[in-house]
């Protein structure tokens, strides 16, 4: 018996003994990193607190709108910017609970100046619930 071999042409076949050397290798790497990934971790959760109270009856939000020149309107009141502290600071002197968010929709073409004036008021007068919508 002989065996020849020819090697006019290329190759067809393909060795896959490298591929079968790295899987195996992966497969026993898997093997021994699986236990410890299963590994148990206990988590302290916040429990709820049952000495806080909500509100029955959620309060209705406060919306404020800019325009494009920077004018507020307090619930389509217009105002101007010391009326605009003055609301915000009655609104700041309720506790957290009872505090009404308020919903901010500004026109795109507002400068950013007024936008952050509202914010840093609302937060210097403790607000702490503040949105932002699109219906302007």
């Amino acid at each position: 018996m002989s065996f020849t071999t020819q090697t006019s042409g290329p190759m067809s076949e393909i060795n896959v003994t490298p591929l079968v050397d790295v899987m195996l290798v992966l497969l026993i790497i898997f093997m021994i990193t699986a236990p410890v990934l299963a590994h148990k971790i206990q988590v302290d959760l916040p429990q709820p607190n049952p000495n806080v109270v909500n509100p029955p009856n959620p309060l209705d939000p406060i919306h404020l709108k800019i325009d494009q020149a920077g004018a507020f309107y307090w619930n389509d009141t217009p105002v101007d910017e010391l009326g605009l502290k003055a609301q915000l600071a009655v609104i700041g002197q309720q506790t957290l609970v009872n505090q009404p968010e308020i919903q901010i929709a500004a026109n795109d073409n507002v400068a950013y100046e007024y936008v952050a004036r509202v914010l840093a008021d609302a937060k210097s007068y403790n607000l702490v619930k503040i949105g932002f919508t699109e219906n302007f």
